[in-house]
């Protein structure tokens, strides 16, 4: 590994740079290893130890979401531009005059995914998982909410496989001398001169040996000044700021939670939004945001308030914190938002998944890098255990270290263990067990009144998600099945889906509508493009994605001058 800048005071003679970016994340790398390519001098500042080299992207399971791939056509699956579109346009729900260069995005990226992005990534070395998976299914209409189909690219290597290209070549350029890394360079204020965005100032912070993703001090010993033609925000939304996600929490999903978990580091500040308005940029959809309700307590935490989410399939039982199973069409892996709604309605943080040993093991997934290490490190040998029996080696270390499960070999057993994890909260235990014993007898008949039960069904006619995703049908009270789990569910914060407007160049956008000469953002900073690409809702895969498309159209923009 090349050295990188040490942080030193009061510097303020830096080299001439053509550009300068604000953050080491995904999108930033991207738009670092275009202008590289161009030939251009850049430099990277990030208020993080140079351990968090590649921000949140790292710690990503790598889903990338893709239409009409030969990954897909090998399942089975018929995918379109078309009916890409249709999902999209569905999900998002666009309707605010702020949303003109959110659809321009949208419209942009669709194209992306299903023309170059795979081939643009495959000629980096990017591979992906021979089973494409079938996330946020949807609300149950054509024309609403969800894929239509599975989109769900798994990247071999995960976030960190998703990064290696672009790590390498912002690398490669540093080896060149035309890339400076500053790590421990906190921004505090954009330079504007004449109108126009120039440099950057802020504070030099205290070395520091924390890890990937643990928290760093915030001990200032200097100060700097840079300056550059171009200034890219590419600092992350404001998931790891609390405070932050409840005062920008929407009325239409009713009351803030009282208790989140983190499902990012907490340098996911926030700070450089507020700083670029400052500076002229305009922010728009703050409003909108995309959380989970599968949050788990990590039981070997990183950052603060350390969550993971799970990434279920369909078949467990989904209780509110009263004990009542959520109404159709709130299915595991059906409808974030949707859920997020009607939980939060309920006057309570959490839920609960009920479900059986046969299930975890088919079903679970972690969501983060570290949680998939056979994926993650390319592990064929790790990953047939994965396809085998018994559930992977992360879930069952949940399973029995995790304060959040219940494992039990009788229902009564079961709801004991609910109620203890319950304070606070009149668990109707005897509803619960009233509705597990109604969805066994469900079970006895191909035909059935339970919806879940026949989406069970129709998700195995799917050849992916039969092989590795979907359980067999089965009843909760199946001793052969068990034993028993109860899983304790949180509202796990994640990403900004508003930020700084920009055009199709990630230039940053005025009040005006105007770019704002000099200012460029990408990634969740810019919304993952136009200040709101995804609307109200997102469909799963598109986050890392939108990080390297808009990075990507930064970066050849700069380049072009």
């Amino acid at each position: 590994m090349a050295a990188s800048t040490e942080p030193t005071a009061n510097d303020r003679t830096p080299k001439p740079a053509d550009a300068i970016i604000v953050g080491a994340g995904l999108s930033g790398l991207v738009a670092a290893a275009e202008l590289v390519d161009a030939g251009k001098r850049i430099v990277i500042v990030d208020q993080e130890p140079a351990a968090s080299f590649g921000g949140q992207a790292h710690w990503s399971f790598g889903g990338l979401f893709l239409v009409d791939s030969p990954e897909q056509r090998r399942m089975g699956v018929k995918d379109s531009l078309e009916l890409a579109r249709q999902d999209w346009s569905g999900t998002a729900g666009f309707d605010r005059d702020e949303d003109e260069w959110g659809r321009r995005w949208a419209e942009a990226y669709l194209e992306f995914a299903a023309g170059e992005k795979r081939a643009w990534l495959h000629e980096k070395g990017v591979r992906f998982f021979p089973v494409v998976g079938w996330a946020e299914r949807g609300a149950g209409n054509a024309v609403g909410h969800g894929n239509s189909a599975p989109r769900f690219h798994i990247t071999w290597g995960t976030g960190p496989g998703v990064l290696a290209p672009f790590v390498a070549k912002v690398r490669a350029g540093e080896a060149a001398g035309l890339v400076e890394l500053r790590h421990r360079h906190r921004v505090d204020e954009l330079v504007v001169e004449a109108g126009a965005v120039v440099g950057i100032r802020g504070a030099v912070l205290a070395p520091d040996d924390a890890a990937r993703g643990e928290s760093s001090n915030r001990d200032e010993i200097g100060d700097f000044e840079l300056r550059a033609p171009a200034v890219v925000v590419a600092s992350g939304g404001i998931g790891g700021n609390h405070d932050l996600v409840r005062a920008a929490w929407p009325e239409r999903l009713g009351r803030p939670p009282a208790h989140m978990l983190s499902g990012v580091p907490a340098h996911v500040d926030g700070r450089m939004l507020g700083i670029a308005e400052a500076s002229g940029a305009r922010l728009v959809n703050g409003d909108r945001m995309w959380h989970y309700t599968e949050g788990i307590t990590n039981w070997n935490p990183i950052w603060p308030m350390h969550g993971i989410r799970i990434l279920p399939g369909p078949s467990s039982l989904w209780f509110d914190a009263t004990g009542t199973r959520l109404p159709v069409p709130l299915f595991p892996g059906f409808d974030t938002l949707g859920t997020l709604e009607h939980l939060v309605s309920t006057g309570h943080d959490h839920s609960w998944f009920v479900l059986t040993q046969k299930i975890i093991e088919k079903e679970f997934a972690l969501s983060g890098s570290e949680q998939n290490p056979d994926l993650t490190g390319k592990d064929v040998k790790l990953l047939a255990e994965r396809l085998g029996s018994g559930a992977p080696g992360p879930v069952e270390a949940f399973k029995q270290h995790g304060v959040d499960f219940v494992v039990a070999d009788t229902l009564p057993e079961l709801l004991a263990g609910m109620r203890d994890l319950s304070p606070g909260a009149e668990l109707d235990l005897d509803n619960i067990e009233q509705e597990v014993v109604a969805h066994d007898r469900e079970v006895d008949n191909e035909f059935t009144k339970d919806l879940q039960l026949t989406a069970v069904r129709g998700a195995r006619k799917y050849r992916g998600d039969k092989l590795i995703r979907v359980a067999t049908p089965h009843k909760m009270l199946d001793p052969k099945a068990g034993p028993l789990i109860a899983v304790k569910l949180h509202i796990l914060t994640r990403k900004s889906l508003g930020g700084i407007q920009t055009d199709l160049d990630s230039r940053a956008l005025g009040t005006d509508g105007v770019p704002v000469p000099g200012l460029y953002a990408v990634g969740e900073a810019s919304g993952f493009g136009g200040g709101g690409v995804h609307g109200y809702r997102a469909l799963e895969g598109t986050f890392l994605g939108g990080c390297l498309f808009t990075g990507r159209a930064a970066g050849r923009a700069i380049a072009r001058g």
